[in-house]
Parts: C-alpha cells; sequence; structure tokens
C-alpha cells in the first residue's frame, strides 16, 4: 500500500516537538504505516529537515494545484492508495478537486468539536472520518464517522519500562477550556504535590487563578517535548486530566501518552462518552463525573477521589494496555480499512 501524509500547515514545527494535535497524529499514523509494512510519502513543504534520508518527501499540497497540470498527473501515476489528512481538508473545494483526480481513498480523524463539513465531505468507504469518543461521533453522525481512538507521536519520545511513579502532573494547555486549576486544587486537597506542563494560551485565566496555580506544591516546568515530554509522565504517579463544563475534547493525545508510559490516569469529566472515558477502563484509570451544576470546590473533591483511586492501579498493566490500546501500526491498519 502507498500511503501518502499530507502535512499540516501550522505555526509549530511539523512533527511538533511539543504542544501539537493534528501534527502529532500525522505523525503517528506515518510511522504507524511504515510500521505496518506500507510505502509512505510525506506530502507538504512543511516536514521538519532532521527525520533521516530515508524518508519519502513530495513538496506539494493538493489545495496549492490545478486539476490536470502536469504535477497533478505526475502525483495521478505515483498511484497513492490512500491519503491521511487533517480534518479541514476533506470540504476544501480545492484540495477535493485534486484528490478526486487521484482516486485514492482519504481517512482524516476530527480534531475540532467546531468545524462544520461539507454535506458530501464524506461517504463512510473512500472517504472516511474517524472520531475518538461516542460524543463525538454524535455531533459528526451525519457523516458517518467510525469510532476509534486516535494515536499522536512526536519525535524522541519512546517511553522507557513502566515505573511506579511520585507526585502527580497535568499536561496541555493553559486556559479556561483546560482548567488545571482543578487538578492543582484536588492535589492540595489530598497533600500531593503537582507538576503542570505546557504552553500558556491565556493570561487572563493565570490571573484569574493566580493564588491557586502559585501554590507551594505546584511546580511550573514549561512546555515539555521529545524525552523530556515522555519523562513528565513516567515519572509521576498519576496523570491528571480536567477540563470547563461546556468544553468537547475531540482526541486529545494526553491519554494515549499517559497510558504507554504506564501512568494511570484521573479524568474530570461532566457527562457521559467523552474522551477520557473512550482512552480508559478500569485498569488504567478513574473518571469522576462532576455535576456541571456544582461548584469548583465541589468538582475538585470528586477529582481528589478519583485520584486515589487511579493511584492504586499498576503502572506495568496501564503500560501493556496503553501499548495496545494505542498502538500506531494498529492505529494506521484501522484507518486504511474501508468499514464492511
Amino acid at each position: 500500500m502507498l500511503v501518502g501524509i499530507c502535512d499540516f500547515p501550522s505555526t509549530y514545527t511539523f512533527p511538533p516537538v511539543g504542544y501539537g494535535g493534528i501534527e502529532r497524529w500525522l505523525w503517528a499514523v506515518a510511522e504507524g504505516a511504515r510500521a505496518a509494512g506500507a510505502d509512505v510519502h510525506l506530502l507538504g513543504p512543511g516536514w521538519r529537515t532532521d527525520l533521516g534520508a530515508d524518508r519519502a518527501r513530495r513538496p506539494v499540497r493538493l489545495e496549492d494545484l490545478q486539476p490536470g497540470t502536469w504535477t497533478t498527473r505526475e502525483l495521478c501515476a505515483t498511484g497513492y492508495d490512500l491519503l491521511v489528512v487533517g480534518h479541514e481538508y476533506p470540504s476544501h473545494p480545492q484540495w477535493r478537486s485534486v484528490r478526486d483526480e487521484l482516486g485514492c481513498d482519504v481517512a482524516t480523524f476530527q480534531h475540532s468539536p467546531l468545524f462544520q463539513h461539507a454535506a458530501d465531505a464524506f461517504d463512510g468507504q473512500r472517504s472516511r472520518l474517524y472520531c475518538y469518543s461516542p460524543e463525538m461521533a454524535t455531533l459528526y453522525a451525519t457523516h458517518t464517522p467510525v469510532l476509534e481512538h486516535a494515536v499522536h507521536l512526536g519525535l524522541g519520545e519512546a517511553e522507557p519500562p513502566a515505573v511506579a511513579g511520585r507526585d502527580l502532573v497535568w499536561l496541555g494547555r493553559i486556559d479556561e477550556e483546560k482548567s488545571p486549576h482543578l487538578a492543582v486544587r484536588a492535589a492540595q486537597l489530598l497533600g500531593r504535590r503537582i507538576s503542570i506542563a505546557g504552553p500558556v494560551f491565556d493570561t487572563d485565566y493565570l490571573r484569574k487563578h493566580r493564588a491557586l496555580l502559585s501554590a507551594d506544591h505546584v511546580t511550573w516546568v514549561g512546555e515539555l517535548g521529545g524525552a523530556a515530554k515522555t519523562a513528565a509522565f513516567s515519572n509521576a504517579a498519576a496523570f491528571v486530566y480536567t477540563c470547563s463544563r461546556t468544553y468537547v475534547e475531540a482526541g486529545a493525545a494526553v491519554f494515549g501518552e499517559s497510558l504507554r508510559a504506564g501512568t494511570p490516569v484521573a479524568a474530570l469529566c461532566w457527562r457521559g462518552g467523552t474522551c477520557a472515558e473512550a482512552a480508559i477502563c478500569e485498569a488504567t484509570g478513574v473518571a469522576a463525573c462532576a455535576d456541571p451544576d456544582s461548584d469548583d470546590e465541589a468538582a475538585a473533591r470528586a477529582l481528589a477521589v478519583a485520584i486515589e483511586q487511579a493511584l492504586t492501579l499498576d503502572a506495568l498493566t496501564v503500560q501493556e494496555i496503553g501499548f495496545q490500546r494505542f498502538d500506531p501500526a494498529r492505529h494506521f491498519r484501522a484507518l486504511a480499512t474501508r468499514p464492511c
């Protein structure tokens, strides 16, 4: 099988070294395709230059081409079986017109709960949309989505054998939607230290929760990538996941990253069918479903109970399940297979 992985224009290096959603997913699919024995072309000019000479690159984006031109005919002659792309592109008219000329399958993963697709963007067979959670699948039901755990990878993030870690870690972007202050308060209730890792997206949010986020039991480590990011998960006794009451998680990388490191998850949810519940099981984590009408203190107390329960889980078992559930080759094979 010949697979084209289409790059995604962004301000991050590609594949990214730390934060990033679609970019890290595309890189995981590329790695998974290679591991599954497929031939892989990296399509687009934005890929990093330190990936090694064995990576086949074609510095073109389909949306920049015109149907019937020499470059497009050259791509057609290549004979791609599958293109994997960010979720915006199957609804991008210019991208679609070139893809139609190529005549190959298309697979994408929904990384945003807000993007509106063209009515005919997916047929469920040759053009396929994948969603992480029942909640996301319901939002995109008209596009015949397929449920699948997203796998995300960065460079230099091979996980060491699992060990029982210490303290807690929270990782993500720092803003109101992700609400790390709830994790900080839960850790405070338990008398445990917590590390906060990730880029700051909202300084107003920091000011609003300054007293709590600057407490003595909190360590700020900034945005991490590569081995340092992996170590942040591996060295923790539990990963704490939070979000705001109205936020819809489309497919967070952190669940797979935590489980592959052997670190159990304690997750705060506000309703059923979320990505957190889809990612974990009773052997890998605990989800606390809080009442969205409750205040932050009640939510933090519910999360604290989930953390205590997650701390009793076995790191080796968590990692074994994590490697199975979030395996890049397995994920690629799922994306490459037309539903029955």
